[in-house]
């Protein structure tokens, strides 16, 4: 077990040595676990969260794919308040697919720009 997630934190670090967030194109981190499921943008020169989202106090009702959707939501708020169409995506060393790939598609069918 613990070998598999030191392989997802090598695989994330090489995509971070990458990719970078600013104030005007922030980082869109997605982080996975088991049951719930986080994304948050990210402002790297500064150093500061813009906003987050999670599914831990919604009810649920949906699948875990259809959570990351709303999850998405809620993130679209933050990023419609803060005027903000571009976003580097970090899929944070998961495979994009399941539920990175739900919200993302998501996101881009909102009008988002990677």
């Amino acid at each position: 077990m613990l070998a598999k997630v030191l392989k997802r934190i090598r695989r994330h670090n090489r995509v971070r040595s990458k990719v970078s967030g600013t104030s005007t194109r922030p980082r869109l981190a997605i982080f996975r676990s088991n049951s719930n499921i986080y994304a948050q943008l990210i402002d790297d020169v500064n150093g500061k969260t813009l906003g987050s989202a999670s599914d831990l106090k919604m009810k649920k009702e949906w699948t875990k794919t259809d959570m990351s959707k709303k999850v998405w939501e809620e993130i679209a708020k933050v990023a419609a308040k803060l005027k903000i169409t571009d976003v580097v995506f970090d899929r944070g060393g998961f495979a994009y697919h399941g539920r990175v790939k739900a919200l993302a598609d998501t996101a881009r069918e909102t009008g988002l720009k990677f």
